[in-house]
């Protein structure tokens, strides 16, 4: 049996696992996909504290190897539900796991468009990582869709590869950081159209486009590009939860800054918590409230 079991292997979770191991508490983190969570897939890390400039993969190798040096245990897996209780049971799709308090720690994945058609032409034309599937697009006419940090991130990395990259925002300016957008304009191969959404894919087995629809005045253009790359947020991976603990109505666990959840052993950390500001820094952070509150409750 575990002291703590940390559901979720990015920046908050493996924080927790060290802060918990800091404790002398044992810890056992379950990832079902890439520890790292959505760092793994940022090109260029910038606003880190301590660095200035580091690679997603370089930042998420160097908490796991630390969580592993102080004897924390990692595991490849997909947690189905949590059974509450004195004692609390993990059950993923292949083992149940014994604690005494469980962190969640899951984070968010891409959000969709929500066209139809959408989820077909994954992988065959629509993309969400610029350094995952960029290179394919080589000399190749882009779309990327959001104004965010993330999206303007992705658009400077496709910037230096692609024969020409259209911007569509839904809103009348870019929202990321000014710096971010002010290298993003500067491209001479990049435009951007604002107040505009995206309502249909163009073409049948191959990806072949989009057509747009200003917010403003309802009028629809064709858009022909070779691929597209969706960068307009995230929705938080809670689903596993939902009658765990209490979620707002999008789906976060509904906790403050102290990662409280409305069931006693149970906290949460990151970016699947109802919070406003979610970075790699308030992730981490999220991570050793979390770890310092499950290790107060267990004593």
């Amino acid at each position: 049996m575990y002291d703590i079991i940390i559901i979720g292997g990015g920046p908050a979770g493996l924080t927790a696992a060290l802060y918990a191991r800091r404790q002398g508490k044992t810890a056992l983190v379950i990832e079902k996909n890439s520890f790292g969570g959505q760092t793994v897939f940022s090109p260029k890390i910038e606003n880190y504290p301590g660095y200035a400039e580091m690679s997603g993969t370089d930042f998420s190798d160097k908490l796991v190897d630390q969580i592993i040096s102080q004897g924390a245990d990692l595991t490849v897996e997909e947690v189905l539900e949590i059974r509450d209780g004195q004692i609390k049971t993990v059950v993923t799709d292949s083992e149940e796991y014994a604690c005494r308090s469980v962190i969640i720690a899951t984070g968010a994945r891409h959000r969709l468009l929500g066209i139809e058609r959408e989820e077909d032409f994954i992988g065959n034309g629509i993309s969400f990582c610029a350094v995952c599937d960029g290179a394919f697009y080589k000399g190749k006419h882009v779309l990327l869709i959001g104004g965010g940090n993330s999206a303007l991130v992705e658009a400077n990395l496709l910037a230096e590869t692609v024969a020409s990259l259209t911007i569509v925002q839904n809103l009348p300016v870019l929202t990321g950081e000014q710096a971010l957008a002010s290298e993003v304009t500067a491209h001479e191969n990049v435009r951007v159209i604002y107040n505009s959404v995206v309502k249909e894919i163009v073409g049948r087995d191959t990806f072949d486009g989009i057509i747009i629809e200003n917010t403003v005045t309802g009028e629809k253009t064709k858009l022909h590009a070779d691929g597209m790359f969706v960068a307009i947020g995230l929705v938080p991976d809670t689903g596993a939860f939902v009658n765990t603990v209490t979620l707002d109505a999008s789906g976060y666990v509904d906790a403050d800054e102290k990662c409280l959840t409305n069931r006693e052993g149970i906290f949460v950390a990151g970016d699947c918590r109802t919070k406003q500001i979610r970075q790699i820094t308030t992730a981490c952070a999220d991570g050793a409230v979390a770890a310092l509150a499950a290790c107060r409750y267990i004593g």
